[in-house]
């Protein structure tokens, strides 16, 4: 491997702490256990102006600094241009050797100038606090005999290694990662993980983050006492109380304002939460399952995500493949979302599933849902899957037809056309994505919510009064 002598922060974090996008699942303890020495190591900005920050240990020496040339480059101003050299010893041990800095290299307190540290040793240096950890490795587990966990299903490999990975990790309290694009099913698959728990008599508390205002997260996460705020008129059990015994699934995890993170670290290790307003911390016991669209190494890397919090949720990371990656698992998948509404078509096969295999289900199983559901409402008495009339977003019948050029035309009108015809294109398919959810299309086009209102009002996609 050939080794860059200066990695910007994001990329080379990302690329430090996140695998391939194809893992099924990744570990990352912590407090590395004894085999810590077998593993690639990586050294860490957990704390100081340059947090999220990363380096490979990869054999050869790293230099850490402010220079460019060094392997880590930090900002701080307190941290000398080539501050220390970081070797590959025995045993699992990393030699420190500080190389003449002005303010000194220290580790559980005392100063050195070279000296033998494990792995998940703290150093600190100017303002800023690295830790030596192993880089997550990728869990070898056998794919799971069942097609089924809970209410996700699938035939394909990838999707029984990840009923692998659950159906183990539900027997734990382990904190968990579920990573995937939209629509993959990270909420039903915490479910799913909760009803095979010993928590499953508990209850099971969901909360978005990105659904709430900034200003009702804290509220929401740990309550509040009468009177904390204005209209606070009554106090309110927070998300933690409320999961109490159960199983806590916090969706959007990276829209949890960097404010409230620590709040949540704190609360997670101490396992206790402080209501808005309150004086009395309450104890709680809860087993968090988090989630993310975006990929929160990188979000680590950017500065936006504490790194503390990201390795106390990701203790275990499972990747939920998108619909487009397994496109055998169509006919099950369809299959249980039509039973699920108490239907019974049979064999799902032929055109229509082809017609299904040939869109790449951007918006995932909630988009495959959403297109079943209209074809169900569009068929009254359909006995067969053949018989549904599918409208699949992108279908070669419609969108081609739809988005055609037309030069028989005047050139403004026939402009004008096809600008008409983009827009409703592009509109349905980005409702879809969102699962008809205005403010996240909004946010996922980039325009603001009132404007795309009006677009979707313009070519009736919603109804004239909505205010959705």
């Amino acid at each position: 491997m050939t080794r860059s002598r200066h990695w910007p922060p994001g990329p080379r974090y990302a690329a430090a702490v996140s695998s391939t996008v194809a893992t099924v699942a990744l570990g990352h303890p912590d407090f590395p256990a004894g085999d810590a020495r077998r593993a690639r190591c990586q050294i860490v900005v957990v704390d100081g102006p340059d947090m999220g920050r990363a380096a490979a240990i990869a054999g050869a020496p790293v230099l850490v600094g402010t220079d460019p040339t060094c392997d880590l480059v930090l900002r701080d101003p307190r941290v000398s241009r080539k501050h220390l050299r970081i070797e590959t010893g025995p045993e699992g041990q990393f030699t420190i050797v500080d190389l003449g800095s002005k303010n000194g290299t220290l580790y559980q307190g005392a100063a050195l100038g070279q000296l033998a540290v494990p792995a998940g040793g703290v150093l600190r240096l100017g303002h800023t606090t690295l830790r030596i950890q192993p880089e997550p490795a990728a869990l070898a587990i056998e794919p799971s005999r069942s097609r089924r966990f809970g209410e996700l299903v699938g035939e394909s490999l990838v999707m029984r290694e990840v009923f692998a990975v659950l159906e183990l990790a539900a027997a734990s309290d382990v904190a968990i990662l579920l990573e995937g694009e939209t629509g993959t099913g990270k909420e039903v698959a915490a479910r799913a993980i909760h009803g095979a728990s010993g928590r499953a008599r508990a209850p099971f508390v969901a909360l978005d983050c990105g659904a709430l205002p900034e200003s009702l997260v804290e509220s929401e996460l740990f309550g509040h006492v009468k009177g904390a705020f204005t209209g606070a008129m009554q106090a309110r059990r927070g998300a933690f109380a409320r999961a109490h015994g159960g199983t806590l699934f916090l969706d959007e995890l990276d829209s949890l304002p960097l404010a409230l993170q620590s709040r949540l670290l704190r609360a997670l290790e101490a396992r206790t939460v402080r209501p808005v307003g309150g004086d009395d911390e309450v104890a709680v016991d809860v087993r968090v399952v988090a989630a993310s669209q975006r990929d929160l190494a990188a979000a680590v890397a950017a500065g936006t995500f504490r790194p503390d919090l990201y390795y106390r949720l990701s203790v275990l990371r499972v990747a939920l493949p998108p619909l487009r990656a397994r496109r055998e698992d169509l006919s099950i998948t369809a299959r249980a979302l039509l039973t699920a509404r108490g239907l019974d078509v049979g064999e799902i096969d032929g055109p229509g599933l082809a017609r299904l295999a040939a869109h790449d289900w951007p918006g995932n199983v909630r988009e495959l849902r959403n297109t079943l559901d209209r074809a169900v409402a569009l068929s009254p008495g359909a006995r067969t899957f053949a018989d549904l009339r599918l409208d699949v977003p992108g279908d070669s019948s419609t969108a081609d037809d739809e988005l055609s050029v037309r030069a028989d035309l005047p050139y403004a009108e026939a402009k004008q056309r096809l600008l008409h015809a983009f827009e409703r294109s592009y509109l349905r398919d980005l409702m879809a994505r969102s699962d008809g959810n205005i403010s996240a299309a909004a946010r996922t086009a980039e325009v603001d919510r009132k404007h795309l209102r009006t677009l979707l009002r313009k070519h009736g996609l919603v109804p004239d009064g909505d205010d959705g």
